[in-house]
């Protein structure tokens, strides 16, 4: 009787330890734990840069965790992209890209990653049209100032742009093919090294997005020649459109990535603090201050449009290396 009474009570120990332990447990963590990594593939100072060091300072509300920006310039934008496609699918790293380099590239170079199979779309932050420049002290008055002396002296004139087959080599290569231009295309590892470049006079004009270009022309340093877009970005300076370039020529999309395989409830909670950063009043005033644009798309919408830039680019890209 003993014995059998020493039993049950050992049983009944072993299931309340076996309960306790159970609750006990720890919780399984809700995603972001840390800090979240923003790697931008370009160099310092170019439009990215600029943009992500706004979104970084406001998405924490939201994501109750700190962003860290990471430039990781190199290959055209590879380098970096490389890094987030080698990355853990866990939210933690995440790419802030563009168009070009994201849907275009593929076309032109054997890439060590698949653009459309690597990644999945977090949202679309906002598109920016691009803008030529040149220097305040440039000779070039007007946008037909530049081309008249780029016909005048064939293969003379050089361009700074951000990377080959980047965001303003690729409006340039067409502005050019369009008015039949012969010209130097200069490749530097982002728009900031670009504009770097045309401020100590290496090269004699370039490209550049309105956050970049803001508090230089306010300063006198440089003048807006032309601009790409439906309407003026300056009521001073012409569209593209009025100087003779039509075409969709000139825009940037700038969104995140993450890896694919990335969870759907890290990617929910991702993309929920982009939807609620894209209203922030104070996210709105910062990027106001810059002259950009908030233009949102939730990842799947801008999917779409991923799908919708290969077929485009890849039909420009046929066209750009025929001629």
């Amino acid at each position: 009787m003993f014995s059998k009474l020493v039993k049950k009570s050992l049983s009944v120990l072993a299931l309340s330890a076996g309960a306790l332990t159970l609750t006990l447990a720890p919780a399984a963590a809700e995603f972001p734990e840390k800090p979240v990594t923003l790697v931008i593939p370009l160099g310092a100072g170019g439009s990215h840069d600029l943009n992500a060091r706004i979104i970084t300072s406001v998405i924490p509300t939201y994501l109750e965790q700190a962003m860290i920006v990471r430039l990781t310039p190199g290959a055209g934008g590879q380098k970096g992209t490389q890094e987030v496609a080698n990355a853990d699918a866990d939210g933690y790293t995440l790419l802030f890209s563009h168009n070009y380099m994201d849907m275009l590239q593929q076309y032109v170079d054997n890439l060590p990653y698949d653009p459309m199979e690597d990644f999945i779309p977090i949202a679309r932050v906002n598109y920016a049209p691009a803008s030529i420049i040149v220097r305040a002290d440039s000779p070039y008055e007007t946008f037909e100032d530049l081309v008249e002396d780029a016909r005048a002296r064939p293969g003379e004139l050089s361009i700074g742009h951000s990377g080959n087959w980047g965001a303003f080599f690729v409006p340039a290569a067409q502005i050019m093919q369009q008015l039949g231009l012969n010209m130097n295309l200069v490749p530097y590892q982002g728009g900031g090294p670009a504009m770097q470049a045309l401020l100590s006079g290496d090269s004699d004009f370039t490209m550049a997005f309105p956050s970049a270009i803001g508090a230089l022309r306010d300063a006198g340093d440089i003048r807006v020649l032309a601009s790409a877009g439906e309407e003026r970005l300056y009521e001073d300076v012409p569209t593209l459109a009025e100087v003779g370039v039509t075409g969709d020529i000139g825009y940037m999309h700038r969104f995140i990535l993450a890896p694919a395989g990335t969870p759907d409830d890290v990617v929910a909670t991702l993309s929920d603090a982009f939807e609620s950063l894209s209203t922030d009043p104070t996210f709105v005033r910062l990027m106001g201050s810059l002259g950009e644009s908030i233009d949102p798309m939730t990842g799947p919408e801008y999917q779409e449009l991923r799908e919708q830039q290969a077929v485009a680019y890849e039909a420009l890209v046929d066209t750009l290396t025929s001629q």
